[in-house]
């Protein structure tokens, strides 16, 4: 594909994002009219405040976009089409962008300190999930309008709040790390959110996920061993605990990234989890959510992600072990190949059928593109201190 020569800059309107390509005129689109979106993702880089629009076929890079602010905790959604990404900030700003133009199309400040968000199932409705002040809001997709502000007070304080996940019919489930509790909002009407609240949880919840097909929202403790789960097919939904146990009797290891739980750790009838302050990776039974296995890996895992076939996980590590990946059989839970795609690994994202692994190294300003059946080098890419890779077609799965 043909890059733009020149910089594309944006209108004071447009906030002052731009695109960086390379061989269009100015006004150029950044993805030509008669190709789709399918392939798109992005990539984002944390200290200079932008992402790099990448084609996951060509395994190439279209361009830059810029002006996104504090992007150190960002993570993106998609509209339903693919063409709008929507970047949740550290500073709390939420920003829509166009993939296919390049440019910036809203951007709002929401809060001081944000970690996250989340689209509706109609892709109508934005979330974002905040740490201060704490709480959530609910945006137009379209026009950024804030609809709703739902505080997340008990007791009279207020409290962060982690684990946001999208679930049918227009609904949003979401912890509260320092009241211990699990909400779940209902937007059929977003400017009246109506709330569900699960209290006494659990120590801390620091990050959920829900199963692919929205049934099961699980939320890790970082304050105590354990997992909190709600089956939310239930008739009368209610918290259980899991995996209670899982460090009894043994001397927690001083943790030195916080582990995250999404969607990806689940691979056919089984959760691969990470043990907190620990080098193992649990296996779990999503029929009985019996521990049925531990896995000792290299370090403390951060991500443990399944490909999406299920036949692979993938895990990277906090420091010292940061430059790692390893790749566990799910037959035989083993290890069956390890590898260093370069310093400070951070993320990883399958392509949609599993065929590549995409990873950012931080410390070496680098996305590899590894195939996942001969584990060989595809393509490097040039990225400022990457870190999150998200790619569109995420826009058609629960939970992303």
């Amino acid at each position: 594909m043909r890059l733009f020569a020149t910089a594309l800059f944006l209108s004071a309107a447009l906030l002052g994002g731009c695109a960086t390509p390379a061989s269009a005129p100015t006004g150029s689109l950044l993805v030509p009219p008669e190709r789709g979106n399918g392939d798109l993702g992005l990539v984002i880089e944390r200290e200079s405040g932008s992402i790099g629009v990448l084609d996951t076929t060509a395994r190439t890079r279209l361009g830059t976009i810029e002006g996104l602010g504090d992007l150190s905790h960002a993570s993106v959604v998609f509209s339903r089409d693919g063409a709008l990404a929507y970047v949740f900030g550290r500073d709390g700003a939420l920003t829509k962008v166009n993939l296919r133009t390049g440019r910036i199309e809203g951007r709002v400040m929401q809060a001081g300190n944000s970690i996250g968000g989340a689209i509706s199932t109609d892709g109508t409705l934005l979330v974002a999930q905040n740490y201060q002040p704490g709480g959530v809001k609910v945006f137009d997709a379209r026009s950024l309008q804030q609809l709703a502000d739902i505080p997340a007070v008990v007791d009279g304080k207020a409290s962060r709040v982690v684990g946001l996940a999208d679930i049918p019919r227009n609904r949003f489930i979401f912890s509260l790390f320092d009241a211990g509790q699990i909400w779940i909002a209902d937007l059929a009407n977003p400017t009246q959110p109506v709330l569900t609240k699960f209290a006494n949880i659990g120590k801390q919840p620091y990050d959920a996920l829900i199963s692919p097909d929205g049934r099961t929202y699980i939320v890790g403790l970082f304050g105590e061993d354990g997992l909190a789960k709600i089956d939310l097919w239930a008739a009368n939904p209610k918290v259980e605990r899991i995996l209670p146990n899982y460090g009894k009797g043994e001397q927690p290891l001083p943790v030195f990234k916080m582990p995250h739980l999404r969607g990806w750790s689940i691979a056919g009838k089984h959760a691969y989890l990470p043990a907190i302050g620990r080098h193992e990776v649990l296996v779990v039974d999503t029929d009985t959510w019996q521990e049925v296995a531990r896995i000792p890996v290299a370090g403390q895992p951060v991500f443990v992600m399944a490909r999406p076939d299920g036949r692979q996980v993938w895990v990277n590590f906090a420091v010292p072990d940061y430059d790692t990946v390893q790749v566990i059989d799910t037959q035989t839970r083993q290890i069956v190949h390890s590898l260093k795609p370069g310093k400070a690994v951070l993320h990883m994202e399958f392509t949609p059928r599993g065929d590549a692994v995409w990873i950012s190294t931080r410390d070496d300003h680098r996305v590899s593109v590894i195939d996942t059946q001969s584990f060989k080098t595809l393509a490097t890419l040039p990225a400022k201190s990457p870190s999150g890779i998200f790619f569109t077609s995420r826009a058609a799965r629960t939970g992303f």
